[in-house]
């Protein structure tokens, strides 16, 4: 990793790398496009983005800092990025170098004020796991420490010796980046990436505060008490401090271990399932939740003596520094879009969108509407498996069909939801990594069920507040067919439809091109009439005509290359 001395070259580089990307990323994917060269910046995509991630990859092992935090979410996000992209990315998981221990050693010494052969019965030199922030040691407590704690194996988590200036350059080339999208209009209407950014500041500043990841953890273990499914390692609070945590060792099977899951009799696929399920359960009941769920920082563990009960093994939660929380209206909002998504319900969804903030109160949802609708019609029910078969270019129809419409809404990230986002995501990423056959509906369609009967009791009272909702629109449908009579009979119908919207417009410029056409004519042929006698006025009235001439041959050139209907 580079050295922390020289922090305005890491600054630098950093934003080079940003920069000559983005350059990139305008000139194939908005330029080429523009002239007509779409395809042939699309033949060239993934060799371009697998090209970006091997040298991103390299830069985040040479740098680490928050470069391995944005290097550990993308390669997680095997449903979504091509498997050329991730593979380059996965290593980051564990690929980070270890400080020397000389160092560790000093500014744990310093953090706890006492020799480390003082404060641990030993410690192993050698780090178990090297993190971006920190790395872990496994250690034995003192047998005081140990009778009074009630556990003796530990691992002790020391802060990167000058990781706060890291982050704290990081932090500010991440702000630059920022500042050049926002220029970017299309990105500038949709998001506030500096408001975002400032939302990952805070999370990452928090992150190295190992008191407030053992006060995180605590809680988070408090929300699962008494749930078999979920466990959380204690806090050896006489050995912890700002930038030194001392927790039980609850080392057990990586969650991404697939064969040595099947060695200990463990179904991945089952993992998968019921992996979902508990960070379901975080984000859509308690409102509180573990939002860097990456591979490194969950263990399955197994359970002797549990098999009768249907389950021989738990989840083990570790490095509560990132956590995430939902307030109760959000979290209401939310588990409505999941039993939106899982119902296929694309009204019921969009307007789950919208109330959860996402798209602006003023965005006309009814072309978004249909291509959800069809989007559930032809997708509605794969996994990821299946999705791998389906052909590209079937992805592409519905892309060019739906992008359009996507991008003309004014949508926005609301405050606390790149978290959200953030865990979703990594959630979605490690079921399909332990599961390819992972069908992410057979996770969802329980799940909205449950949701279904705490909210109303159960399903069919839900379906009876449907049945009301549809008998009150049935109820309410004579009045406004006779007011759509009534508008229409006064000339007040209006027709909001954006194909239409584009139709009009176009009969509007092919109207303006007649008008110049017939100008032109009128202009030149009372010119030579009006030569012969008035030469001076006549040669006015020709040059003239070359004017609208102008116009009637090229006005709407341009939109050739618009979208086809």
């Amino acid at each position: 990793m580079a050295d922390v001395e020289n922090p305005r070259a890491r600054y630098r580089r950093i934003l080079r790398f940003a920069g000559r990307y983005m350059v990139q990323a305008w000139w194939f994917e908005l330029v080429l496009p523009r002239f007509g060269f779409g395809a042939l910046a699309a033949r060239g995509r993934t060799r371009r983005l697998t090209t970006i991630a091997r040298r991103f990859h390299v830069l985040a092992v040479q740098y680490g800092g928050l470069m391995i935090k944005v290097g550990q979410f993308l390669s997680s996000r095997l449903d979504v990025l091509p498997p050329e992209i991730t593979k380059e990315l996965e290593g980051l998981q564990d690929e980070v170098p270890p400080v020397a221990f000389p160092a560790i050693r000093r500014l744990a010494e310093a953090e706890l004020g006492v020799p480390l052969q003082r404060a641990f019965e030993w410690i192993d030199e050698t780090p178990v796991a090297a993190a971006s922030l920190g790395q872990a040691h496994r250690a034995r407590l003192t047998p005081a420490d140990a009778a009074e704690t009630g556990f003796a194996d530990v691992v002790v988590k020391v802060q990167r010796p000058g990781i706060e200036e890291i982050v704290d350059v990081d932090l500010k080339a991440l702000r630059r980046v920022a500042g050049w999208l926002s220029r970017v209009r299309i990105v500038r209407d949709h998001v506030d990436l500096l408001a975002l950014v400032d939302e990952f500041a805070s999370t990452s500043l928090e992150e190295i505060d190992y008191l407030h990841e053992a006060q995180n953890a605590e809680r988070f273990a408090a929300d699962f008490a008494g749930d078999a499914r979920v466990a959380v390692p204690e806090i050896a609070w006489e050995r912890t401090t700002r930038r030194v945590l001392t927790l039980a060792d609850v080392t057990a099977i990586k969650i991404n271990d697939v064969e040595a899951l099947r060695a200990a009799g463990i179904d991945p696929g089952e993992v998968a399932v019921e992996f979902a399920n508990v960070m379901f359960d975080q984000l859509f009941r308690n409102g509180y939740f573990h939002a860097d769920p990456h591979p490194g920082n969950i263990f399955v563990t197994p359970v002797a003596g549990a098999a009768e009960e249907g389950r021989a093994w738990r989840f083990t939660f570790i490095d509560f520094g990132m956590m995430g929380e939902v307030p109760d209206g959000l979290r209401r909002s939310l588990q409505r879009l999941v039993i939106a998504v899982a119902s296929r319900n694309s009204a019921q969804m969009i307007e789950s969108i919208r109330a959860v903030g996402v798209l602006l109160p003023s965005a006309d949802t009814v072309e978004l509407e249909r291509a959800m609708t069809a989007l559930f019609a032809r997708f509605g029910g794969m996994g990821f498996a299946e999705l791998q078969k389906v052909d590209p270019r079937e992805f592409q129809d519905f892309a060019r069909q739906f992008g359009d419409v996507i991008r003309s809404l004014p949508f926005q990230l609301p405050e606390n939801f790149l978290l959200i986002i953030r865990a979703v995501s990594l959630t979605s990423g490690m079921c399909s990594s332990l599961d390819p056959s992972f069908n992410v509906w057979d996770a969802v369609e329980p799940y909205a069920d449950r949701l279904l009967r705490d909210e109303g009791g159960n399903v069919i009272q839900a379906a009876a507040r449907e049945a009301v909702s549809i008998g009150g629109v049935m109820a309410r449908l004579p009045r406004r067919l006779d007011d759509m009579v009534t508008r229409i009979e006064d000339g007040r119908l209006v027709a909001d439809v954006p194909k239409l919207d584009r139709w009009l417009r176009r009969l509007e410029r092919m109207g303006r091109r007649v008008v110049s056409a017939v100008l032109f004519a009128g202009l030149l042929i009372s010119g030579a009439v009006l030569r012969a006698d008035e030469i001076t006025l006549g040669s006015v009235l020709m040059a003239l005509s070359l004017v609208p001439l102008l116009h009637a041959l090229f006005a709407g050139f341009s939109g050739r290359r618009g979208p086809r209907d």
